[in-house]
């Protein structure tokens, strides 16, 4: 129910007649679900929700891309919601991975919310913080690929609220979490003595979306037969005799005549066919049959008893110099079967399950949730598959590297990013992180696409984080920007091959100044985004923008037509054309003798960005 009918419904509640309150009752009775829910109405709403359009235009000066070279990374200055109604428009459904380091909600200043920060007293505190991710959830989520995944790291504190939240904006996409040990020591405490020395990442995915995994290691496959190269499995499963009486039994070894006791904290995985009643059906196969196909490993060389008597058989009970698994003893004085081990042969190794190399499903295997810390890296077990990575003072150290200063607090490691990505995307997928800050994201991008020769795209969104009193500051421009800048040139150094990006700022225009405020730059962005999802560099006073070029189509924007534009536009070396223009008629008489051309007003570019207005309506609700 939305929040007009339901302020509808309580100011007329009294007048409603029996029927009207059943049916209200039964609606909230019946259509209520398990959820999280906040104090929307009583807040004030992020200023950043409006109903205006959101025009993109490149700023020459801050941005790395010399004039005529394109590129699809892009660093966009502006809030954050803004950002994402411009790429609803122009990227929906095209981006891979999303990773997001949202504020914390900590109280310290660590939140810039209509232009104030949110203080640790502020009484909706929780509120706003909710309400401020929600809305940027709701639009972020329609901008990933099928198969796309979002990852958003945050505290334990907020960690709770957050996946709930997550799940309310992506219902049933939860794929798990990570736990990262963001810093090795802490001396602050919290009740009880606690010091909070990890952190969460919560992913949320499309239903197409997995994670690459870690190539798995064929070390264990040492043994070979007439089959191929296999491993040896574990043959039990972790019930007991009384939970599973018809899968404890001996197994038989008919080629060495040897017996296996069955460990009865530990029965056999697989069901006998002496056990197998009339009529019942057995999933897979039995013991004797996966023995018969070669499928059970035996240990050679092992140690066999044959005991003679139950007197023999007993004293060795009493000795303990009986079969055993994991210190747990295989024939006990108490065993209802005893007299059936009397004069048999009986094996003190144990029989194992043959895993071949050739049946695997995958040539990987799955990641560990646990992200451990590189001071311990040294411990983890290599089969385990825990990443490894950095703790913050990571990030702090690299910011330093690039910038000379701590320019930004709390910088996330390169590690936890750069692991999350190289799981997460291949060479040509695009990545969107919408709380940029410093821009580790993007030099994250540009590693991966190094050391693997990809030609992954990088989308940073990210506010001045100004406010009356710092009306100067401007950490995209200052700090994300310039560490791209720096991040490119370092590569370059190295192999010589031009790392670009484009810098936007964003001109929020009413719908009915469109014509007036509309620009030509604008719409040589839009179309640029929209139709390659790259920006062109162009001369600041050139009549004729280039969106895109080659010998078969062009797609045009002109700031004016002249007869010289008129003129240039005839000879374009392409075969079709398409124009946007002020004056499209003019535009179509004089060229559509020469090629194919299609000529439209700039404000159809202007009013595709309108695109996102029934979702951020949708949102505002």
């Amino acid at each position: 129910m939305t929040t007009t009918k339901r302020t509808e419904l309580l100011s007329r509640l009294d007048q409603l007649s029996a029927q009207e309150l059943k049916a209200w009752l039964a609606k909230e009775l019946t259509q209520k679900r398990l959820g999280v829910s906040w104090e929307r109405d009583a807040i004030e709403h992020d200023k950043a929700l409006n109903k205006n359009i959101v025009l993109p235009r490149l700023d020459r000066e801050v941005s790395h891309l010399p004039h005529e070279d394109s590129t699809g990374n892009l660093v966009i200055e502006g809030d954050n919601f803004d950002s994402l109604r411009l790429l609803s428009a122009t990227h929906r459904g095209k981006v891979k991975a999303i990773y997001i380091d949202p504020p914390y909600n900590t109280g310290e200043k660590d939140w810039v919310y209509n232009d104030s920060y949110v203080s640790k007293n502020d009484r909706w505190r929780h509120s706003k913080w909710m309400e401020f991710i929600y809305r940027r959830i709701l639009i972020a989520k329609d901008l990933l690929s099928p198969d796309g995944v979002m990852f958003v790291s945050i505290n334990d504190e907020n960690r709770s609220r957050l996946d709930m939240l997550l799940e309310e904006a992506m219902p049933g996409r939860r794929v798990g979490s990570f736990v990262w040990r963001s810093r090795t020591g802490g001396n602050d405490t919290k009740g009880a003595f606690l010091s909070t020395n990890h952190e969460h990442v919560l992913v949320y995915a499309n239903s197409g979306f997995r994670f690459s995994g870690e190539e798995k290691s064929y070390s264990m496959y040492r043994y070979e037969d007439e089959k191929g190269v296999f491993r040896l499995s574990d043959l039990t499963k972790a019930h007991t005799k009384s939970e599973r009486p018809n899968t404890y039994y001996p197994i038989y070894d008919p080629d060495e005549d040897i017996y296996y006791p069955c460990n009865p904290s530990r029965v056999w995985a697989y069901a006998t066919r002496k056990k197998v009643e009339d009529g019942q059906r057995i999933r897979g196969k039995v013991i004797e049959d996966m023995i018969s196909d070669g499928d059970v490993w035996f240990p050679p060389n092992q140690r066999v008893e044959i005991f003679s008597t139950k007197s023999e058989l007993i004293e060795a009970i009493r000795k303990d110099d009986i079969p055993h698994s994991k210190r747990t003893p295989l024939l006990t004085e108490d065993m209802s079967d005893l007299d059936f081990w009397v004069g048999k042969r009986v094996g003190y190794g144990r029989p194992a399950l043959k895993k071949y190399k050739e049946g695997l499903r995958n040539e990987t295997q799955p990641l560990s949730s646990w992200l451990t810390p590189r001071q311990e890296g040294d411990t983890v077990d290599i089969s385990s598959n825990m990443p490894i990575i950095g703790t913050t003072d990571e990030g702090s150290k690299r910011l330093r590297e690039l910038l000379g200063k701590n320019a930004f607090p709390y910088p996330k490691p390169p590690s936890l990013i750069g692991t999350l990505l190289s799981q997460s995307t291949r060479e040509d997928d695009i990545v969107l992180d919408f709380f940029a800050g410093s821009g580790t994201t993007g030099e994250v991008v540009l590693r991966l696409n190094q050391q693997d020769g990809g030609n992954r795209r990088y989308i940073l969104c990210s506010s001045t984080e100004a406010t009356p009193r710092r009306s100067e500051h401007n950490v995209c421009r200052d700090v994300c920007a310039e560490r791209l800048r720096a991040v490119s040139e370092e590569l370059k150094m190295e192999d010589g091959l031009p790392r670009h990006f484009a810098y936007l700022t964003l001109d929020l225009v009413e719908e009915a100044d469109l014509d007036f405020e509309g620009e030509a730059e604008h719409a040589h962005a839009l179309v640029s985004l929209r139709e390659l999802r790259q920006i062109r560099q162009h001369s600041s006073d050139d009549d004729i923008l280039v969106a895109a070029d080659d010998s078969s189509a062009a797609i045009l924007v002109c700031r004016r037509v002249t007869e010289d534009v008129l003129s240039r536009l005839a000879s374009w070396p392409a075969e079709r054309i398409i124009v946007y223009s002020p004056r499209p008629d003019s535009v179509r008489s004089a060229v559509e003798e020469t090629r194919t051309v299609e000529s439209y007003p700039l404000d159809d570019a202007f009013r595709r960005a309108q695109g996102v207005r029934k979702a951020v309506e949708e949102v505002a609700q």
